[in-house]
């Protein structure tokens, strides 16, 4: 019977070689992050300069914003290359990405996510239809985000003449991973954490590459994990695990059993705090394109707060399910986004993403940076660094009805809200209708396509995408049409007869 190698963190970091292949499993806001690996391996090279020229792979935002995950690698050298799915987590490895020292590449989470399954089962790479027309085709970059990054690590297929991506498959040396408790015979279990996140696929890409598994947890246990259906990782994965005793659950606290799923919901619930501002009006707004019976899914920043407002409101949300494998629940917000209080059932996210991939959301609510005339929306590249897409691509591609959420320009937007009626008082300097997105995170000739029905919601115009491209169908009391709205607009938007006959009567 296999018995586990404990190892302290340094010895860990001492096996880390030059050019090796590191994958980070985990998400945003400390959840499953083996941050007392990584510690120890920046520290080794802060003191020694090694390991260097790794190539780091991470699915979505990792650490807590500013020192830990994916900025324990954010060293000049450190890396040579970051495949990244979220990269606002790290502004240093932004700032590399943007100053050429490393090669820059993003793609959707889920792809990211999915490949390392594929690794993991020896097959081929990823084939799928996630990131057709958006940047992750080889015809709009390929997620190459920097002059150096010129390897193309995606390809367009044709399979039963369909047109599909083909992700390439890359050997795996480390998987860093972490859960709440490891038993004697390596194996570990999660069930105190907020997610189970990618760590199976990450350790079977590893392992079955001829790599090394490397993994972190709170407590060791002196008997086997019972029920053994609360095993994440099987022992044959792991190579050797580290005991931190301080480990904490997320960047907020050690460990609430509230967000692991371990206690249930309360017959009254907490009223969750409401967004406030021009934030709030969007949401509001937003809460029209609910529908009863539907499965829901919410992005981060706007639409986070749209669950809410929904319920002050006694408006029904039937299901909900978010990218880190969480369903129901009351969702958290800000670096916590990912977790949720009270979740009725929690999934690895690489199982979700597969949800998400065949079309199980009907309804996405999501952020947007950018929109133009075509209906693509921007919410990966925004002003000189890299964001990334998240679960972006694999949500709004796949969802049956798409909402998009974001103010109309960015910038010193001043909006008024009094008595009903909304008043610009001043504009923002930035415009976010613009002519062509820079970064296509969304296509709305692939939405077009495939009949998906796309709504764009701001303070001031709500629009939906035609055939045609933009029709505005709503306008809150209180805008002028034209000063307000199609004044500052760089391309042609149809106006529907609704709110034609509406200003008109004016």
């Amino acid at each position: 019977m296999k018995k586990i190698v404990w190892c302290e963190p340094t010895g860990m970091a001492n096996e880390i070689f030059d050019g090796a292949v590191v994958v980070l499993s985990g998400s945003g806001g400390g959840l499953m992050e083996a941050d007392f690996i990584t510690e120890a391996i920046e520290r080794r090279f802060l003191e020694t300069g090694h390991p260097q020229n790794l190539t780091l792979v991470h699915a979505l935002g990792i650490g807590d914003g500013v020192a830990s995950g994916i900025s324990r690698f954010a060293h000049k050298g450190m890396v040579s290359r970051v495949i990244g799915g979220h990269w606002t987590w790290s502004k240093r490895m932004q700032k590399l990405a943007h100053e050429n020292e490393i090669a820059a590449y993003t793609f959707p989470a889920g792809v990211i996510q999915t490949l390392l399954r594929e690794i993991g089962a020896g097959r081929h790479g990823l084939v799928t239809h996630v990131g057709l027309d958006t940047f992750a085709d080889p015809r709009q970059g390929g997620g190459r985000c920097n002059a150096r990054a010129t390897e193309e690590l995606v390809e367009i297929v044709h399979l039963g003449g369909r047109e599909l991506l083909w992700y390439k498959p890359f050997k795996v040396d480390f998987a860093l991973i972490r859960g709440t408790a490891c038993d004697p015979q390596g194996n570990l279990t999660a069930r105190e954490e907020p997610a189970d996140m990618e760590a199976f696929a990450a350790a079977m890409a590893a392992h079955n590459s001829g790599g090394r598994v490397f993994a972190q947890v709170r407590d060791a246990l002196e008997t086997p994990i019972v029920p053994a259906r609360e095993v994440l990782i099987p022992g044959v994965l792991v190579d050797c695990v580290c005991l931190n005793p301080d480990q904490h659950q997320t960047t907020a606290s050690k460990y609430d059993l509230t967000i692991s799923g371990q206690i249930a919901a309360p017959n009254v619930r907490t009223q969750q705090p409401q967004p406030e501002g021009t934030r709030y009006l969007i949401a509001r707004r937003a809460t029209k394109e609910l529908e009863p019976g539907k499965c829901i899914n919410f992005g981060f920043g706007i639409p986070d707060g749209i669950p809410a407002i929904a319920a002050a409101e006694g408006l029904e949300i039937s299901w909900t399910a978010i990218e880190q494998g969480a369903h129901n629940g009351d969702l958290l917000s800000g670096h916590l986004f990912g977790a949720a209080r009270y979740p009725s059932a929690i999934v690895k996210s690489t199982e979700q993403f597969d949800f998400f991939s065949g079309g199980g959301i009907d309804i996405a609510f999501l952020g947007m940076g950018e929109l133009d005339a075509e209906g693509n929306v921007n919410a990966s590249w925004l002003g000189m660094d890299i964001v990334g897409p998240g679960g972006f691509v694999d949500i709004t591609q796949c969802a049956k009805k798409v909402v998009f959420c974001g103010t109309f320009d960015a910038k010193g937007l001043k909006v008024e809200h009094k008595n009903g009626q909304i008043q610009i008082l001043r504009y923002g300097d930035i415009p976010k209708l613009v002519p062509k997105v820079r970064h296509i995170t969304f296509s709305g000739k692939r939405a077009r396509a495939d009949g998906q029905k796309v709504i764009y919601i701001t303070e001031r115009a709500v629009f939906e995408l035609m055939s045609d491209g933009l029709q505005l169908i709503d306008v809150p009391d209180g805008i002028d049409l034209h000063r307000d709205i199609l004044e500052r607009i760089p391309f042609p938007v149809t106006v529907s007869p609704e709110i034609e006959r509406r200003f008109t009567q004016k």
